[in-house]
């Protein structure tokens, strides 16, 4: 059954002289990114549009300037219901699925939600063809939470393995608590060029100062990162590792074995360059994507409080890398 809406709560704020003023729509996405709330500038405009936000108590104009000291009150629109279009064709490898939940083992290859560039064929768009998965599962504090419902985690596009998603508001937030206090369990196979060690990587993470498009170690302030890294197998000029997660940035194993470990994934082109071996060169242009596998998924379930546990045995397109590097080394 379908569960009701989540209620919307109006959020008052004082503007303050150091706040960004001459705009209100640029003073509403501040204050509400200040106080842990996400908004893009649109989806402020629009409620301005709609007069949910109001200055001194009279509806405002996103163009107006606002003066220090002036109450501002925010009561946002409910999140629009998900435009992404169910897509039964698309296959997926379910491990585990109740009332609340489903885990699903993701092939490389394969988008996790809509964005710029993949309106469709997303496990978002087949998760919503099985049915039993709430349109309106979107978190309302994502300005985009609409195209991914019951999102709370992500692999990357080139990245295989577990993946667990919501299906409704209430396991959504209790998900969500728990990876934000890092009581979820990860582990990731990664195959890497070069001889890795033994580390613990503790770092800041944060965006590229230069390339939008990675994130990086080197940086004056981030979020805490922790990357435990294990040494599995020494295959000639590359290293097979496990890395266990203590947090959970975007590319935050990819940056820390690049980065810091001076070992990049085998097939990164993000993170890495081509390798130099020409044999190893060869595996790396056969797989076609970054060596990274998140093999183990374990964390309590927020509606039973029993704990699941779930292993996902490295994908075929990885095994021949690793089994090419041995008869290579």
């Amino acid at each position: 059954m379908r569960r009701a809406p989540e209620p919307l709560v109006t959020s008052s704020f004082e503007a303050s002289a150091t706040d960004p003023r001459d705009r209100l729509d640029k003073l509403v996405v501040r204050l509400l990114e200040t106080s842990g709330t996400a908004a893009s500038r649109a989806a402020v405009q629009r409620w301005i549009e709609n007069g949910r936000v109001l200055v001194d108590g009279k509806p405002g104009r996103a163009s107006m300037a606002v003066a220090a000291g002036a109450r501002i009150d925010v009561t946002p629109e409910p999140p629009e219901p998900t435009r992404a279009e169910p897509d039964a064709s698309i296959k997926l490898a379910v491990v585990y699925e109740d009332a609340h939940l489903v885990v699903v083992d993701k092939p490389a290859g394969l988008v996790v939600h809509p964005a710029k560039g993949h309106a469709s064929g997303t496990l978002v768009n087949a998760l919503l063809g099985r049915g039993g998965f709430e349109r309106a599962g979107a978190d309302p504090r994502d300005p985009e939470g609409h195209l991914r419902p019951g999102i709370v985690h992500r692999l990357d596009k080139d990245t295989s393995g577990l993946l667990v998603v919501a299906k409704d508001a209430e396991t959504r937030e209790a998900l969500k608590e728990r990876f934000a206090k890092h009581d979820i369990e990860r582990e990731y196979v990664a195959v890497v060029v070069g001889e890795a060690k033994e580390a613990t990587f503790e770092t800041l993470h944060g965006r590229h100062p230069t390339d939008r498009l990675r994130f990086s170690t080197h940086v004056r302030e981030g979020k805490r990162a922790v990357t435990r890294v294990h040494v599995l197998e020494r295959l000639g000029p590359a290293t097979l590792v496990a890395c266990r997660l203590e947090t959970g940035r975007t590319h935050q194993i990819r940056v820390h074995l690049s980065e810091r470990g001076k070992t990049p994934i085998l097939g990164d082109a993000l993170y890495g360059k081509p390798p130099r071996d020409p044999g190893l060169r060869a595996i790396a242009e056969s797989l076609g994507r970054q060596a990274l596998h998140a093999r183990v998924l374990g964390f309590e379930h927020p509606a039973t409080g029993n704990r699941l546990h779930f292993e996902s045995p490295i994908p075929a397109d990885m095994a021949r890398a690793i089994e090419a590097l041995r008869r290579a080394s």
